[in-house]
């Protein structure tokens, strides 16, 4: 795992010095919590690891999405720390890690679906963010993993308790109070984090037609909901929708379309087509 870790940050070194002087965002790792999950728990992702109840021909879902967190973790520092101290003065850029978030609410109010929700948070979002900003996993996840949760030296936990945080939502009913709750969450549990939502958009039929309402209806209300958040202390500082153009999903394929334009797949110039929700985002 050391070796990877070092391989990864001296890839990053040469595209710090190599693009640094037109990229000012930079994120180490895209949706990091959903490559553990998929990957290594459910085993639907790349490299295809798990173990019982899940189908896969090796892996153990019960101890190998801890170790990869972990390494995440440490990874995602040391490129962090690369960039801080040796690009950062001079090309005054931000670095951060991605993290696709859901936002969970008690079903009752009563005090077990709250322990419920909290615990869910902590699963999907405190189990990389409490790291990052306090150097140590949240208590309900030390509880429930015991020894299968790697432990942090003085040093790692100094290291990685260090960040920007970039937000990537995939939530296909339009709830627009989730995203706001979810922003008012990270302000109040984790002292207001600089945040830019990469990636939130609406998900629909590949040959959907162009007049496509619900994903206007969709933006509408997200970035309002924005707006909101900010207006009550977020420091929400980007948006960005999913996608520009109808691409190849990792689970749907093409069967999905998420772009703001149409791609014609069958076309042999793969002509682009703006739909209704491009001219309204424009």
């Amino acid at each position: 795992m050391h070796l990877c870790r070092r391989d990864f940050t001296a890839y990053a070194d040469v595209c710090f010095r190599e693009f640094g002087d037109r990229v000012l965002r930079w994120t180490t790792l895209n949706e990091a919590n959903v490559f553990v999950l998929g990957g290594y728990d459910l085993g639907v992702l790349p490299p295809w690891r798990c173990s019982l109840p899940f189908n896969c021909s090796k892996g153990n879902s019960s101890t190998e999405p801890y170790m990869a967190v972990h390494n995440i973790l440490l990874a995602h520092a040391a490129v962090a720390r690369l960039y801080k101290k040796k690009y950062q003065d001079k090309q005054q850029g931000f670095i951060g890690i991605n993290l696709l978030n859901n936002w969970f609410l008690p079903l009752t109010n009563t005090t077990e679906d709250k322990i419920a929700v909290q615990r869910a948070n902590d699963m999907y979002l405190g189990w990389f963010m409490h790291p990052l900003v306090y150097g140590d996993y949240p208590s309900s996840i030390k509880k429930n993993a015991g020894s299968r949760l790697p432990a942090f030296t003085n040093r790692q936990s100094k290291r990685v308790k260090a960040f920007e945080f970039n937000a990537s939502t995939f939530e296909f009913p339009i709830t627009p109070w989730g995203l706001k709750g979810l922003l008012q969450y990270l302000k109040e549990t984790y002292g207001s984090p600089p945040i830019y939502i990469h990636e939130n958009g609406q998900r629909m039929r590949r040959n959907s037609l162009l007049e496509d309402w619900r994903t206007v209806k969709s933006l509408n209300a997200y970035i309002g909901s924005v707006l909101e958040a900010i207006r009550s202390g977020s420091d929400t500082r980007g948006y960005f929708t999913w996608s520009i153009l109808d691409v190849f999903e990792l689970q749907d394929g093409y069967e999905s379309s998420f772009g703001l334009y149409y791609v014609d797949l069958d076309g042999p110039d793969l002509t682009r087509y703006p739909k209704l929700s491009a001219k309204w985002y424009a």
